[in-house]
Order: C-alpha cells, then sequence, then structure tokens
C-alpha cells in the first residue's frame, strides 16, 4: 500500500518538495503519496510550492489563534485526519507540536533538523556551530516527542564545516544533503527498515544514498 504522508511547513518549504519530487519520480514513488500542506505563516511560500505541484494546502495562521497549543494542534489534526495521513512530517515548521498532536498519530510523525542532534539544537542551529567552532556539522532526521529537537533519531549526515564557512554557506551546503536525506528516512519506513526501541532507532541494512 502507498503511504499517505501530510506535511507541515512554515517557512520556503524546499524539503516539502523535495519529498513531493521523491514520490513523483525519485525514491518514494510507488511508495507515498503527499496528501496535503498545512501552513502556519501566512507570507510563506510552501503554499505556492503545493500549488505547483497540485497538493492541496491549508492555511491555518498561528498568530492569530488566541487559545491554547493543544486547541491549535486540534485544527491541524482534525484536517490530517480528513486526509487519512498515516506519517506526518514537518519541514520547516517552526512551532512545537503538543503532546495532544503526536497521540493523535501515534507518535508516527517526523522533523528534519539541520544540526547533528543532540548538538545545537533550536532555531539557530548553523550560528551555533559556527560560533561553537565544530569542524562538522551535519542534519538529522528524527521521530518527534513532547520535547524540541529530542525524539529518537533515524538517522544522521556528517558535513564538514569550514574555517571560511559563513552561516549562508553552511546552510546552503547542510539543506542539499536535507533534500536527501529526509526522502530516504521516509523510504525506510516505508519498507518497515525502522525498529523503534526507546531512544533508540534500528535500521535493517545499509542505508545508500544516491
Amino acid at each position: 500500500m502507498t503511504l499517505k504522508i501530510g506535511a507541515i511547513a512554515s517557512g520556503s518549504g524546499s524539503n516539502f518538495e523535495a519529498i513531493v519530487e521523491a514520490t513523483k519520480s525519485g525514491i518514494l514513488k510507488g511508495k507515498a503519496t503527499v496528501e496535503v500542506l498545512l501552513c502556519n505563516k501566512a507570507e510563506a511560500y510552501c503554499m505556492e510550492r503545493a500549488k505547483n505541484h497540485g497538493i492541496p494546502y491549508h492555511l491555518i495562521e498561528s498568530d492569530k489563534h488566541e487559545g491554547t497549543r493543544e486547541e491549535f494542534d486540534k485544527k491541524l489534526v482534525e484536517i490530517l485526519k480528513e486526509y487519512n495521513c498515516e506519517l506526518i512530517v514537518l519541514v520547516g515548521y517552526m512551532r512545537l507540536v503538543s503532546p495532544h498532536f503526536i497521540r493523535a498519530f501515534n507518535r508516527q510523525v517526523m522533523n528534519i533538523h539541520p544540526a547533528l542532534l543532540p548538538s545545537f539544537k533550536g532555531m539557530h542551529a548553523h550560528e551555533d556551530a559556527l560560533e561553537y567552532g565544530v569542524k562538522v556539522s551535519g542534519c538529522t532526521v528524527h521521530f518527534v516527542d513532547e520535547k524540541k529537537d529530542h525524539g529518537p533519531i533515524i538517522i544522521q549526515k556528517c558535513v564538514r564545516v569550514y574555517d571560511t564557512d559563513t552561516v549562508e554557506s553552511l546552510s546552503e551546503r547542510i539543506l542539499e544533503w536535507e533534500h536527501k536525506l529526509f526522502p530516504k528516512a521516509i523510504e525506510l519506513y516505508c519498507d518497515n527498515r525502522l525498529h523503534v526501541d526507546g531512544r533508540i532507532v534500528r535500521v535493517d541494512g545499509k542505508v545508500k544514498y544516491k
């Protein structure tokens, strides 16, 4: 069966588009489809990407929501359930999801972070990596739990940090791998190669990137 994916984004949506393209002509073709995009920012370009690919999208502005985080998330859950989404991917979603949201999808929620977790959590990962002077950074795909950038790690990719790097140059190099890593993590999920045991995610076989 084809896995039905729901995506949530707050920004440009380049990782969203990478996943969509993988479902149409890449490693996820015949394995998964992106059913819907939810966005919480009216100015976000991700909705234009969804429109260009013929994917339904919904704007639910968090800035205009006056209730609790859980109440906001209930709106998201309701829409995602309407599309029968089985796996939820957070593709640049700049809000922490509530325990209610995670339970609603039985913890089948993935996120990508532009650093090698558990290092450099939060919104300024590249700045923090450069300030700390690390020689290697990268990106991480992980299952989402109740804490920020904390859930079980699925796969990671190391990217070298150069002395001449800026936030822009490092983020561009890491983003190239984000676009490969997230579809790969979803492929592993589709192929039932992921086995979660507490904080440990065991992956069957070798993970190869194209």
